[in-house]
């Protein structure tokens, strides 16, 4: 059996500023996305799809698409890459969506977008977070044990090692019971305080305290194609829920996920590894990330260029 990775890289980047999907961080202008690419074609995965914006294919293929056409997984088969635009034109007939709504629909329409290149159970990630070698891996072995339908999985990561210095990001906060996931809250205004203190300050004047030992999804999720039917079902509920007036509201992995756990539909196993999560939220997160895979690198993790 084969498994394939979905690397979800149409968003805008708004805090960060610019395209943090693109952004050469490494020590030879690699791009944290090149570091997922190559872990998950060394752990075995045989197939890459990049879920992009309008515009964007041929960015993606000249930073790596292209090399990795000429890769092959460790059995000595061809790598396949395929893409999937994320725009209105697959927007439910039955939406008009708002003349000066630029905002992707999130992450359930990015995954949904990606769904006729997608026949086998897969990964999918953000294009812009660093997961860890040994994190593929994990995953894959998951995958390939899922049942046809009811399963899913997903790595997990310790809150305290997922937070910014630099302002607020959103995690999803998980409830675990026995190695299954039990509740995941989508959490959007994540502070972490110089003093070590977590807090949810969505509320103003109602912070919330949040254990920095906590597990979090990092959108590191693991499903069969099963999951596209019950994606495309609340893609639609949360279309004909949406006020005709709202600009941003996106229908989320997390949510749905949460949804489906509660209605006794799916059960997610998640995953711990060794592996050391970092990303880019904001464009003073940036050195510090720069100096994480210069580190890695210099270790051997990596070799000299991953454009080689």
């Amino acid at each position: 059996m084969k498994a394939t990775l979905v690397i979800m890289a149409a968003g805008m980047g708004s805090r960060y500023g610019g395209e943090k999907q693109t952004d050469g961080i490494g020590p030879n202008g690699e791009a944290i996305m090149e570091y997922s690419v190559y872990d998950a074609i060394r752990a075995g995965f045989h197939k890459i799809v990049f879920i992009v914006k309008p515009g964007m294919e041929p960015t993606i293929r000249a930073l790596c698409g292209d090399r990795l056409q000429t890769m092959e997984t460790p059995q000595g088969e061809p790598v396949e890459v395929a893409y999937a635009v994320q725009d209105f034109t697959s927007i439910p007939g039955f939406y008009s969506v708002p003349a000066d709504r630029k905002k992707p629909f999130g992450t359930v329409h990015a995954a949904l977008c990606a769904r006729p290149v997608v026949d086998e159970p897969f990964a999918i990630i953000n294009a812009d977070d660093y997961y860890g070698v040994s994190a593929y891996k994990t995953i894959l072995e998951k995958l390939l044990t899922l049942a046809p339908t009811g399963e899913g999985t997903m790595v997990g990561y310790r809150l305290k090692n997922t937070v910014s210095d630099n302002g607020t990001v959103s995690r999803g906060v998980c409830q675990l019971e026995e190695g299954s996931l039990k509740k995941v809250k989508e959490t959007l205004k994540i502070k972490k305080y110089p003093d070590g203190r977590i807090a949810d300050t969505e509320t103003p004047d109602q912070e919330i305290p949040l254990d920095p030992e906590s597990v979090v999804s990092m959108n590191f999720w693991g499903f069969t194609p099963w999951i596209f039917e019950e994606m495309d079902r609340y893609f639609t509920q949360f279309l004909e829920d949406l006020a005709p007036e709202e600009t941003k509201s996106e229908c989320l992995l997390p949510v749905l996920v949460d949804r489906l756990i509660t209605a006794g539909q799916l059960d997610v196993a998640v995953l711990h590894t060794d592996a050391v999560w970092f990303g880019v939220t904001y464009q003073a997160d940036r050195p510090v990330v720069a100096e994480a895979l210069k580190a890695l690198h210099a270790a051997g993790t990596y070799p000299k260029s991953l454009k080689a």
